[in-house]
């Protein structure tokens, strides 16, 4: 789950046009110390719901240094190691460099496939794709579908730059469970 600070929907719980509120794009545990809340609560938080942290990073967002400090301290600190930075960066800094990244007007960054690290999103036959063990699994809404080979020609990147030299860096992002069955990891 994520959110991106604050509400994006109306008391309808209808979404509004606004799809941001503040540069801090997280991604959030579905459960925390047993709290309960109910979605799209009127002047609260718009919840966004990912299939898995991958598809999350792609969008732009960071893990949560509330509900998940492990993986938000661990992301910060590979970050400050792929982007050479003298000092761990600040949740601030960070959501700075994505956000100027989620916001590039229309430039898609593309790439060769084969030089991507687990875990990137790339866009290929106008479909998302995840890049795991040296093959493309086709994005769906119930998850990952069967290993393709990597295509010969330049793909449009979808997870963002900075985010990608994270995963460079040894960040492996929590992936929905066809991920696993389908490379053949887990099973």
């Amino acid at each position: 789950m994520g959110n991106r600070g604050g509400a994006l929907h109306r008391p309808d719980k209808t979404l509004s046009n606004r799809r941001w509120k503040t540069k801090a794009w997280i991604c959030c545990a579905l459960s925390f110390k047993g709290r309960s809340r109910e979605v799209m609560a009127p002047n609260r938080y718009t919840e966004l719901f990912f299939l898995d942290e991958a598809t999350a990073l792609a969008a732009g967002h960071r893990p949560c240094y509330e509900c998940r400090r492990r993986d938000a301290t661990h992301f910060a600190e590979l970050w400050q190691m792929a982007h050479g930075l003298p000092g761990k960066p600040r949740a601030a800094d960070i959501d700075n460099v994505l956000h100027r990244e989620r916001t590039r007007n229309g430039s898609i960054p593309r790439c060769e496939p084969a030089s991507l690290p687990n875990g990137a999103f790339v866009l290929w036959q106008e479909r998302p794709h995840l890049v795991l063990s040296r093959a493309l699994r086709p994005w769906t809404l119930q998850g990952y579908g069967r290993s393709i080979d990597f295509p010969d020609t330049p793909v449009a990147l979808l997870t963002p730059p900075a985010i990608v030299a994270v995963l460079r860096a040894g960040y492996s992002p929590i992936l929905h469970p066809s991920a696993q069955f389908i490379s053949g990891i887990g099973s």
